[in-house]
């Protein structure tokens, strides 16, 4: 079966009933009207060529408590790098680090630095330096 079958004119390329042979977006699901009507490019179908055809959804539900919360160590900030800078808390030499862009995108990043030893955590913000 040919597109020209399905839809009665003329379209752009051949594709499956969920998009449009028009323009190629994905076709609203047939309702009470006879058509299918693109809602980007108004291209129409005829409501009988979805006869048959089965749309299947599901979704899934996971149960409460089933993932595993992250131990102090495991956390994000316990990863990263490792430099050369001494705690402020324990003066462990020995702190990981990572970035975040907290403030506009036109002012610099805001560097957070955790203790490996006591995990103590410490934040720098870039912009400081240009004041």
């Amino acid at each position: 079966m040919s597109v020209m079958d399905l839809a009665g004119t003329c379209s752009s390329f051949q594709s499956d009933l969920d998009f449009c042979s028009d323009c190629g977006s994905v076709l609203p699901l047939p309702g009470a009207q006879d058509t299918v009507t693109c809602t980007r490019c108004g291209f129409n179908i005829n409501v009988r060529d979805f006869e048959g055809k089965v749309v299947k959804t599901s979704v899934v539900f996971h149960q409460l408590g089933t993932a595993m919360p992250m131990s102090v160590e495991e956390g994000p900030e316990c990863q990263g790098p490792v430099v050369d800078r001494r705690c402020p808390r324990c003066g462990h030499e020995g702190m990981a680090y990572h970035t975040r862009q907290m403030r506009s995108a036109d002012e610099g990043q805001t560097v957070f630095y955790t203790c490996t030893n006591c995990k103590c955590l410490e934040a720098l913000s870039s912009w400081n330096y240009f004041k």
